[in-house]
C-alpha cells in the first residue's frame, strides 16, 4: 500500500517503504509549475455523444464486489417498532427475546447521565477512566484492556487487523451469528465445525481443520448463546495449544459461576477474551464492551480503531455502574435464582424442552408437533416477546430470556393456554 500524491504534472508514489516513483505525465491536463495553473481543454461534444456506447454508471458499481450479496445482519425489533406492531404500550409489552437486562442500570448510572457537564467535547480516545475502573474490577492491569462500543465493535476490529480477504476463520454453530456475519463483511471465508449434541464442542474436529485448512481465528461463546453451556478449562487449554487466534466472547460470564479468562491473555499470545456491560450491567442500550489482550496484539488495536469509538455517556455510565458492585451482584443472584425456576416451569410444558444453562436465557427445542415460528407469533400476539431461528441449526427451537418473577409468571400463563 502507498500513497499517491499529484504534484505539477507527475505523479509521485510513495510506497511504505519509503521508495518514490514518478509515473508518466497527466494527458488530460497540462500543469504550469510556476504559477501551478491548471489548464483543461471542456468538451464541445454534446452530452449523448460521449455517453454512447458507454455503461450507465450506478452507485453500487462503487461497492466491494463481496458485499454486494451480503445479507444483513437480523437483529431485535425495539420496543417502539413493537408496540407500532402489536398494537401495544411498550410497557404492556414482555421482552424476552434479546437477553438484555430487565433491571437495569444502578441508579448511579442515571444520575451520572443526568450531571454530564462536557457533551459538546470529544471523549477521552483512550477510554482512561473506564480502562482504570476495569482494571481494579477485574484485576488486569489496564495495558490489556481496550474498550469498544458494544463488544460487536472489537469482533470487526479485531477481523479487520487480522484477516486479509480470502483468509478463514473457524465458526462452531449453533453460536452468536456476529462471527460469521463480520467475517462475510471483511471478506473472509467461514468455516463452520458444528456442535454435538447436547451443544459441546467437536475438539477434535475444530484440531483437524486448524490442521487442514489453516484458518487464522477461532471464535468461541462460553456461555454460549443460544444454549448457554459453557467450556471448561480443559477444552479451552486445548484449543490454545493449536496454531490460531482464540477468541473467547464472555458476554454471559456473570451468570455462569466460573471465572473471567481475562487474565490468561498475560500467558497465552493467542488468546482474546471479550465481555460487555449490556448484560451484567443493563447498558445494552449505550453500548458498552471491552476485551483483555495480549500486549502484543492489542498494539495494533490501538493503531486500528476509530479515535472516539466510545461514547462520553457510555464510558460515564460503565463507570458509575461499576461504583456499585453490590446492586450488580444482586440482580445477577436475582437472574440466576429465576433461571432456575424458569427451567423448572418450562419443563412442565408438554411441548417443550428446555436445556440447562449457565446464562440469562434458557434454550427450548419445540416438539409434539407444534411450530417453533407459530408458538413465537403466537405468543407475541398475547405480548410476550421470546426469539425463534431461521438457521437450520436451530430450526424447532425457540430461545427465552429470564426476566423478573412477574415476567416468568406472564409467559407461563401464556404458554398454558396454548397448551
Amino acid at each position: 500500500m502507498g500513497v499517491i500524491e499529484i504534484c505539477n504534472s507527475f505523479c509521485t508514489i510513495k510506497s511504505n517503504t519509503g521508495h518514490r516513483f514518478v509515473a508518466s505525465q497527466i494527458p488530460s491536463c497540462s500543469f504550469e509549475a510556476i504559477h501551478k495553473r491548471v489548464i483543461s481543454m471542456a468538451s464541445t461534444l454534446p452530452v449523448e455523444h460521449i455517453n454512447e456506447g458507454q455503461k450507465r454508471l450506478t452507485g453500487d458499481s462503487f461497492i466491494r464486489p463481496h458485499l454486494r450479496n451480503l445479507s444483513p445482519y437480523q437483529p431485535i425489533l425495539p420496543f417502539e417498532v413493537l408496540s407500532t406492531r402489536l398494537g401495544r404500550k411498550p410497557e404492556d409489552i414482555i421482552k424476552l427475546d434479546a437477553n438484555e437486562n430487565p433491571y437495569g442500570p444502578p441508579p448511579e448510572v442515571f444520575e451520572a447521565l443526568g450531571s454530564l457537564k462536557f457533551p459538546y467535547v470529544y471523549p477521552d480516545p483512550e477510554s482512561r477512566r473506564l480502562r482504570a475502573a476495569l482494571a481494579e474490577d477485574s484485576g488486569l492491569e489496564s495495558d490489556y484492556i481496550l474498550v469498544g462500543c458494544g463488544a460487536d465493535e472489537l469482533i470487526d476490529l479485531i477481523m479487520r487487523c487480522v484477516l486479509d480477504p480470502g483468509d478463514k476463520i473457524v465458526d462452531c454453530p449453533p453460536t452468536f451469528t456476529m462471527y460469521e456475519f463480520d467475517a462475510a463483511v471483511n471478506g473472509a471465508l467461514v468455516i463452520k465445525v458444528p456442535r454435538k449434541s447436547g451443544f459441546s464442542l467437536d475438539v477434535e474436529r475444530i484440531v483437524k481443520v486448524v490442521e487442514m485448512e489453516k484458518p487464522k481465528c477461532l471464535f468461541l461463546t462460553s456461555p454460549n448463546n443460544p444454549d448457554g453451556s459453557i467450556i471448561s478449562d480443559e477444552v479451552l487449554l486445548k484449543v490454545l495449544d493449536l496454531p490460531i487466534l482464540v477468541v473467547l466472547d464472555e458476554a454471559y460470564i456473570e451468570f455462569s459461576g466460573i471465572e473471567s479468562r481475562m487474565g490468561w491473555v498475560k500467558k497465552h499470545e493467542n488468546l482474546i477474551v471479550l465481555r460487555t456491560f449490556s448484560k451484567r450491567a443493563g447498558l445494552a442500550g449505550l453500548r458498552v464492551g471491552y476485551g483483555a489482550f495480549p500486549l502484543s496484539i492489542i498494539e495494533y488495536l490501538w493503531r486500528a480503531k476509530q479515535p472516539y469509538n466510545v461514547s462520553v455517556a457510555a464510558e460515564v455510565s460503565a463507570c458509575a455502574a461499576l461504583q456499585n458492585p453490590t446492586y450488580l451482584e444482586k440482580v445477577k443472584e436475582a437472574l440466576v435464582q429465576e433461571r432456575e425456576r424458569l427451567f423448572k416451569l418450562l419443563e412442565q410444558v408438554p411441548f417443550l424442552n428446555p436445556y440447562p444453562s449457565y446464562s440469562n436465557f434458557i434454550l427450548c427445542e419445540v416438539t409434539s408437533k407444534m411450530d417453533a415460528k407459530k408458538l413465537k407469533d403466537d405468543l407475541a400476539k398475547m405480548g410476550v416477546m421470546i426469539r425463534h431461528y431461521n438457521n437450520k441449526e436451530l430450526k424447532g427451537y425457540v430461545r427465552v430470556s429470564v426476566g423478573k418473577p412477574e415476567h416468568t409468571d406472564a409467559l407461563m400463563e401464556c404458554l398454558n393456554r396454548l397448551s
